[in-house]
């Protein structure tokens, strides 16, 4: 599998096709269709960055080995669920890929600041009535 700049050994992605739930009748009951792809990060000999990131990005398919987990069960036949796992893999590879855009820091703007006094001397004036009615 080619995903760009990362090319992923072949010992790295394994593939198990297990019974898919839901409609479809006695086909369901009967025919493997569902796919269950098995990727490992270890073995594919990406940069640590890309590594990390992918792992944030993977979140419930990663398994406690370190592996992603991806299972395709929404076509009928195994081929279709198959290329839909790679295509999700490939995805999840090319997101992670992608260094994340640097965060500049801004300053507040000269409105937003003044927003921000009016809402507070707004907030005082009503804990400050409210002092005054206590007293009565």
């Amino acid at each position: 599998m080619e995903n760009g700049e990362i090319r992923l050994p072949p010992g790295s992605i394994e593939e198990k096709f297990v019974r898919s739930g839901g409609h479809g009748g006695q086909n369901v009951n009967k025919v493997a269709t569902a796919v269950q792809l098995r990727f490992s990060p270890a073995l594919a000999g990406l940069h640590p960055r890309v590594l990390e990131r992918l792992r944030a990005l993977a979140g419930s398919r990663l398994t406690a080995d370190g592996d992603i987990v991806i299972i395709a069960s929404e076509y009928r036949t195994q081929e279709q669920n198959r290329q839909a796992a790679r295509a999700r893999l490939r995805g999840l590879l090319a997101q992670a890929a992608k260094p994340p855009k640097p965060r500049h820091a801004t300053k507040p703007t000269y409105g937003s600041k003044l927003r921000r006094i009016d809402s507070k001397k707004r907030r005082s004036e009503v804990k400050r009535d409210r002092r005054r009615g206590d007293d009565l």
